[in-house]
């Protein structure tokens, strides 16, 4: 197994649509990239600690590359809009990598002048490749909180077109039930 982590706005989302991929072990929500140890979500939510809300994903390279990995990331949010997704406004909501390995820098160099260069966006790409130091896993209430929250209003508007989206976009990349 290896590792990759992502911050792509809400990690409700992200680890909603990473979740459903072949190959892919586990999504775990929480944060990185900040300047304390331990953040609570609180602190991330003020913007003071410097923390992105990301995804940390188990895959198996032999069933899903890190490069198609940043494909469904970079086609489900937008890696335009600087510390903003949709309604949702902060540092915390960065769109950002955080390779694991020389390697996956790479790739992720690769995978964002790639994208920049597509011409899928109009505006620039503004995703960051950060220094992957610290992951701190969210509190436990963050973990599939789609699964168990469906209907609830944030869910039902923003998290289920988006998957409805990204299933039709990558169904050959869908686990199996």
């Amino acid at each position: 197994m290896e590792l990759a982590t992502f911050g792509a706005g809400c990690f409700w989302c992200v680890e909603a649509v990473f979740s459903e991929l072949n190959g892919v072990q586990s999504v775990k929500p929480g944060y990185a990239g900040g300047h304390i140890k331990n953040p609570a979500y609180r602190e991330v939510c003020s913007g003071r600690t410097g923390h992105a809300e990301v995804v940390q994903i188990a895959f198996d390279p032999d069933l899903i590359s890190f490069a198609e990995l940043l494909e469904v990331f970079f086609a489900t949010h937008d890696p335009t809009t600087l510390n903003r997704q949709g309604a949702d406004i902060g540092t915390q909501y960065r769109s950002a990598i955080f390779p694991h390995s020389e390697a996956q820098r790479e790739v992720a160099e690769l995978a964002v002048k790639t994208a920049d260069e597509s011409g899928s966006w109009t505006n620039k790409i503004v995703t960051t490749i950060e220094e992957m130091d610290a992951f701190y896993e969210a509190e436990d209430y963050h973990h599939d909180y789609y699964k168990y929250n469906k209907d609830q209003p944030y869910c039902a508007a923003l998290i289920r077109p988006k998957l409805d989206k990204f299933r039709a976009a990558f169904a050959e990349k869908l686990a199996g039930e």
